[in-house]
């Protein structure tokens, strides 16, 4: 049986928190002044790159909205889909 997509995005998701958590543990380890630096300029790198993924969130809309344009003619041509 499969699972919903939702439920696979989640898993891998939580997978990769894990991963992360754990490299960073094995960082605090090995090296704690550097884990704690990291601690501490993650947020601040989060907040500048943000600009930039609203950017991307802004691109990505204008090129779908361009693609929808430009096929816009074959998807009238083609007719009505049938279900099967």
């Amino acid at each position: 049986m499969m699972e919903p997509q939702g439920t696979i995005s989640r898993i891998m998701s939580e997978e990769i928190f894990m991963l992360a958590f754990l490299l960073w543990c094995i960082l605090l380890f090995f090296c704690w002044p550097l884990a704690l630096v990291v601690l501490v300029l993650y947020p601040i790198v989060w907040l500048v790159l943000l600009p930039f993924r609203i950017l991307g969130f802004a691109v990505e809309g204008v090129l779908e909205l361009l693609k929808a344009i430009i096929l816009l003619p074959a998807r009238l041509l083609r007719g009505p889909r049938r279900a099967w």
